[in-house]
């Protein structure tokens, strides 16, 4: 890799606050150099408007005085002069310079032509003593050409921009500073609210029991960027939290309702292979077993199917003509309730509704199905649409409810012993409120004066 490939690789491994410590900096230093820069440029342009405009007066003093043939005349302090020929010896000349020529063969002959030379000796910097800034031009003396210098000493105005440049890299160099300490606070104060839901995150990671309790302290009165990652964060350990509390459910339920069975078809085998059995012995002990195994069968797909619906991605909506739903859903049920000497009535709205024909119809044939276990009499399905909702009911003739059993009726595994002693999971009502939640309904329980009803409401 490159060196320039291995600098932005270091980049990126630095904190950010540090990332953005340095980029403030970056920023800063170019803006700092643009003023000063501009500051330097029009402290320049102002000390060498004054000295170019002395120097120039003094120069046409001096050419008049040379032209006329005068006396010549005292410049600015520290100004200097020289005279030359046309050759080059030099006529007269300030006692600082004396026989030291000021201008090059080259540019001694461009004057000589008539062009004006202007040009600085010595530089800013390193500091040197005798920096000029000269010009000259020709002057005709008595028939005579004459190359006339006039030059004055840059000494002030070189101290000045030195000491200009001195104060403005100390006043930078402090800004930058200052901006980087500022600009790092202010991002490990603008980080810090991300450092303490990362360390919440950590906790969560750490924690022995999930996302159950953890909730990330999220201010109410601000609506930022960092108060919204907040917002979300929550909402995923919510999520997390129902992940993790359907997950201990599911455990639960089936510990809880699989060591029934399991143990009842232990104990059968057991029994079977303590002593020898006739073979109708072994036959009734296989039937057993193979009950228990059924109800295993049952029992394992209604938690399945719980499982899927409470995760929020089973629902699949589906436009569905309401007629057609009902009709498959009661055909299952339509013979045994002939055979029971029972009537099953469908009434319903010719509409058409948005549901997932795949949950609600087991849904309704659970309602159904428990209709002929449990109640009596004849069996209603009812169904109506009314402001964009569907609302949908089974009634039967039966004793209904256990009063103390109305508030648990949707539980899982949750069973009206008193009233309703035929065997089952304990699962139905569950899975059907499971359908109404995952449609974004409700399902509710009741009692009427002849018998029990059960109702789904949910948006269609």
């Amino acid at each position: 890799m490159t060196r320039s490939g291995r600098l932005p690789a270091r980049f990126q491994r630095l904190p950010v606050a540090a990332r953005l410590m340095l980029a403030v900096a970056l920023a800063m230093s170019l803006v700092l150099a643009g003023a000063a820069g501009l500051v330097y440029w029009r402290v320049e342009a102002a000390l060498d408007g004054q000295l170019d405009e002395d120097l120039a007066t003094y120069q046409q003093s001096l050419d008049r005085a040379v032209g006329t043939g005068a006396g010549l005349p005292t410049g600015p302090d520290g100004s200097l002069h020289q005279v030359l020929a046309s050759d080059g010896r030099v006529l007269r000349s300030s006692d600082t310079v004396r026989d030291q020529l000021l201008l090059t063969p080259a540019e001694r002959e461009a004057v000589a032509r008539g062009a004006t030379v202007r040009r600085d000796i010595g530089a800013l910097l390193p500091i040197t003593d005798g920096t000029l800034r000269l010009r000259a031009e020709r002057v005709t003396s008595d028939g005579q050409t004459r190359i006339v210098v006039a030059a004055v000493q840059r000494g002030h105005r070189d101290e000045a921009l030195r000491e200009l440049l001195a104060q403005l890299a100390l006043a930078s160099g402090l800004t930058l500073l200052a901006a980087s300490y500022v600009g790092y606070r202010t991002a490990r104060a603008a980080l810090r609210p991300v450092e303490r839901y990362r360390s919440g995150a950590a906790t969560l990671a750490n924690s022995a029991d999930g996302a159950q309790d953890l909730r990330l302290e999220v201010p109410t009165d601000r609506d930022d960027e960092i108060t919204r990652l907040g917002h979300t964060l929550n909402r995923m350990l919510d999520r997390l939290a129902a992940s993790a509390a359907r997950e201990h459910q599911f455990i639960a339920d089936a510990s809880h309702e699989l060591r029934t069975p399991l143990t009842l078809m232990r104990a059968e085998l057991d029994v079977a292979l303590h002593r020898p059995r006739t073979a109708e012995e072994l036959t009734d002990t296989l039937r057993s077993v193979d009950t228990e195994v059924r109800r295993l069968i049952t029992l394992a797909n209604a938690l399945l199917d719980l499982e899927q619906l409470g995760s929020g991605e089973g629902i699949q909506r589906t436009e569905t003509g309401l007629g057609h739903l009902l009709d498959d859903a009661c055909a299952p049920y339509r013979t045994a309730a002939e055979r029971d000497g029972r009537t099953l009535t469908v009434e319903h709205d010719r509409a058409t509704v948005h549901v997932d024909p795949r949950w609600l119809e087991p849904a309704i044939g659970t309602l159904l199905d428990n209709a002929l276990r449990h109640g009596s009499g004849a069996i209603r399905l009812q169904a109506e649409t009314h402001d964009g909702r569907l609302r949908l009911s089974v009634t039967d003739q039966g004793p209904g409810f256990p009063p103390d059993f109305l508030p648990h009726a949707f539980d899982r595994f949750s069973r009206a012993e008193a009233s309703r002693t035929t065997p089952g999971t304990g699962l139905g009502l569950a899975l059907v409120a499971a359908v109404a939640a995952s449609h974004n309904g409700t399902a509710h329980a009741e009692n009427t004066p002849h018998g029990a009803t059960v109702t789904l409401d949910i948006p269609c």
